[in-house]
């Protein structure tokens, strides 16, 4: 993407007839990290990023930098480019999915297949291309709801692991059915949620002696 493409992309944009222009009054404004190895990229992503109405709050290029940058700053979403190298890519990938809890969106100056694949078993949830900047904001919209979902979809599975193993331990302490261990978690969940109470019973648990 040269820059007088940029251009003509933040243009079409901020025209009132561009879908994604359309909609920006509505949407949510977003805390964006943009990472490349390229600086050149850095500056010809966020002009879009921004046109877009989000905020960029940091542009980062060494690996070493990026996951502390991500940790401190908690972006919404993060873009990390493609430049000239793959590996470089990647290990962006790694600091910043290892750091923030939000959705990492690979952003291609040409397609490559084998990337993406390898993208996402890093944790990348979809990639954009420089081809496309007029359709970043749906794509970005989709991969915030998505990781939402999954995000609760994976906060569902653990809650629920913690209160099966509560569960256990009570049906084990007291010699109990799996139907009375349940209605003991809930017979002490007045003014708490059921997960909490079978929280603490786990961790006491672990505070005990292993032989009493």
């Amino acid at each position: 993407m040269t820059p007088i493409d940029v251009e003509e992309a933040i243009k079409r944009m901020r025209q009132p007839n561009i879908r994604a222009g359309d909609r920006r009054p509505t949407a949510r404004l977003l805390r964006v990290l943009i990472a490349n190895e390229r600086t050149d990229r850095l500056a010809l992503v966020a002009a879009p990023v921004v046109a877009l109405d989000h905020e960029v709050i940091a542009r980062e290029i060494e690996v070493e930098d990026v996951g502390p940058v991500t940790s401190r700053e908690r972006p919404d979403v993060a873009l990390v480019g493609l430049g000239e190298s793959s590996e470089h890519a990647l290990n962006l990938i790694d600091k910043i999915v290892r750091e923030a809890a939000c959705p990492l969106i690979v952003l291609l100056h040409a397609l490559d297949p084998d990337f993406v694949k390898e993208a996402s078993k890093h944790g990348v949830f979809a990639h954009i291309s420089d081809d496309d900047v007029d359709d970043w904001q749906s794509s970005i919209d989709i991969v915030v709801r998505r990781f939402a979902e999954y995000h609760d979809l994976h906060g569902a599975f653990g809650r629920r692991a913690t209160i099966e193993r509560a569960k256990g331990i009570l049906m084990e302490r007291h010699s109990i059915a799996e139907d009375a261990g349940f209605e003991m978690l809930r017979d002490r969940t007045a003014n708490r949620k059921l997960i909490d109470i079978s929280a603490a019973v786990v961790d006491r648990y672990r505070l005990l002696p292993k032989h009493p």
